[in-house]
């Protein structure tokens, strides 16, 4: 488009120079406008006014395209401005999860000081249509995982169990797989505040919903919906106080023989990406007995008699 500016004003231009020229031979040779001025103004006229509009028009259409660029040259600094702090959103973004995880797991040490635990990152996921399990980057070679131990989030909530170890990964069954159950306290953290204790477990049926079930619930226990279930350390599997869920529906066994409950997991299980492994804690049960030792007065010993 510029080179056919250019070239339209070099036709122009050419005109007026020849103009000029002819109007100048005219006055030098009459010392007067003259007849060939006169005439050259008349036939010209209408090709000067043609020119001046043409020029003008031309004029328009260079400054509308120097605006375009100055638009084009503006919004291309926009788009950079836009990437550059969507670039910086996104870092923000990065940062408040990663100190959101950092806090969680550092209230997770501070609530749970005698466990001890390891990192590990979700390979993939390894189950089918009757399981529900996941691979992780830990095995009998590069850590000290052991089939059993039970793996949960950096907040201290249980996802699921190591079930079979091998050199480098390890196969974890979550809480919705039929092949695991727990002890759980019931709406509190332990046997003082809790409304009673139960065995949560996988099942077949809720595995797919996304649940699993407290089944054959005691008539004395109060389920409600809502009521938090929580890991009672019973049996010495799983620490206490580790979250497993929340109760979303109570209902009567199918049997007609006491009452179940569905439990949703406090974690997406499906979201996860990291975890931690118990490799060790101190039970509950060892504390007490440690306690009631500690409390029993020292047996008197009667000293001999010397003579």
């Amino acid at each position: 488009m510029k080179a056919l500016i250019n070239k339209r004003i070099i036709i122009i231009a050419s005109t007026a120079l020849l103009i000029a020229f002819i109007t100048f031979i005219s006055v030098n040779a009459f010392n007067s406008v003259g007849p060939v001025t006169g005439f050259a103004n008349t036939i010209t006229r209408p090709v000067r006014s043609l020119a001046s509009n043409i020029a003008g028009a031309f004029g328009n259409i260079y400054a509308s395209i120097y605006r375009y660029e100055e638009l084009e040259r503006r919004n291309e600094e926009l788009i950079q401005s836009i990437a550059h702090l969507q670039l910086a959103q996104s870092e923000a973004a990065e940062l408040r999860e990663e100190n959101s995880r950092l806090r969680s797991l550092l209230l997770f040490r501070e609530r749970h000081g005698g466990h001890a635990h390891e990192p590990a990152t979700l390979e993939g996921w390894t189950g089918d249509n009757w399981t529900h399990t996941f691979r992780i980057n830990r095995g009998y070679m590069n850590s000290r995982i052991a089939e059993g131990m039970g793996v949960t989030t950096e907040s201290g909530i249980l996802i699921g169990q190591v079930f079979n170890v091998g050199p480098t990964t390890s196969t974890v069954i979550t809480v919705l797989d039929t092949r695991f159950s727990a002890a759980v306290f019931i709406g509190g953290e332990t046997i003082e505040d809790s409304d009673g204790t139960a065995t949560v477990k996988g099942d077949f049926t809720q595995m797919h919903n996304g649940l699993l079930i407290l089944d054959y619930i005691d008539d004395n226990i109060v389920v409600n919906q809502g009521s938090f279930v929580v890991t009672s350390g019973a049996g010495g599997v799983f620490p206490s106080g580790l979250t497993v869920g929340e109760v979303v529906l109570v209902d009567t066994h199918p049997s007609g023989i006491g009452r179940f409950a569905t439990v949703r997991p406090s974690s997406p299980i499906n979201a996860i990406s990291e975890v931690y492994v118990i490799l060790g804690f101190q039970h509950q049960e060892d504390d007490q007995v440690a306690e009631q030792v500690d409390e029993q007065p020292a047996e008197h010993v009667d000293e001999p008699i010397v003579e």
